[in-house]
């Protein structure tokens, strides 16, 4: 059963979860409200999306839009502390090293090291993103980016409601278990995702393709976790939500250049 937490816990845990930025300085929320932040995801995308696309936009005026690309991955890696590129590592050298042996793929994922499958899926993830990022005009680029990073993060929240969390609370990274979504939050989470995405469709069009592509990434991504794990971690919601938005990238260039 679901505690009732003030709207302001929940609001603050999130940010102060998946952000590094200073936000404990203003409110302290109770342990309790860490285990919602997912409900508020995509919110927090707004914010980096906001100042990643600022970053390409503005940023394009004054220096070559492959630097302004360049600036607006390295503001968001400031804004999360790289919090899902570490994931990504970390799931790329788990399920890589570790065969189909669920205990030794966890360990790999916990450890602290990263490994060479990390490091070589880093190095392709953000080669690809960068380039995702420099093909088109860049104020299409900005609102693709503002559409991507709130919708992936709602679509990546529902492999809590599909699947257990694999470790204990006792054993996770940051003791924090998410809880399951109810309907109201889903709807909330709902809004949170799909809004920012109006102004691509807008303005630019959304082929149903960018969303069916990432859609099936996703679903595969899924079916590898349940039968290998048989649940998600933090460092698998991180990745799913990296490789989502990436996809939909590489799938939103390739039908409009």
């Amino acid at each position: 059963m679901n505690i009732r937490l003030p709207w302001r816990d929940r609001l603050f845990a999130a940010f102060i979860f998946f952000t590094r930025l200073p936000f404990w300085r203003i409110h302290q929320p109770r342990k309790e409200a860490y285990g919602t932040v997912v409900e508020l995801w995509p919110l927090t995308g707004w914010l980096t999306a906001g100042c990643m696309a600022a970053t390409l936009y503005f940023g394009s005026f004054i220096v070559p839009t492959a630097l302004a690309a360049m600036a607006a991955i390295i503001v968001r890696i400031l804004i999360t502390g790289a919090l899902h590129e570490d994931g990504l590592a970390d799931f790329i050298d788990g399920f890589g090293g570790g065969g189909t042996d669920r205990t030794r793929i966890l360990d790999i994922m916990k450890d602290s090291h990263i490994g060479t499958y990390g490091v070589v899926g880093l190095i392709l993830y953000f080669m690809l993103l960068h380039q995702s990022l420099t093909i088109l005009p860049p104020h299409i680029t900005a609102l693709m980016i503002l559409a991507a990073d709130p919708f992936f993060k709602m679509m990546t929240a529902q492999l809590i409601q599909m699947i257990p969390y694999a470790r204990t609370a006792e054993t996770a990274k940051g003791q924090v278990v998410y809880r399951k979504i109810s309907i109201k939050a889903g709807l909330l989470l709902l809004i949170q995702g799909t809004l920012p995405a109006i102004g691509l469709w807008y303005f630019a069009g959304l082929p149903y393709l960018c969303i069916a592509i990432p859609a099936l990434v996703f679903y595969l991504l899924y079916l590898l976790m349940h039968r290998r794990i048989n649940g998600y971690t933090g460092d698998c919601c991180g990745a799913v939500f990296l490789l989502t938005e990436l996809t939909f990238y590489l799938t939103y260039i390739t039908l409009n250049s």
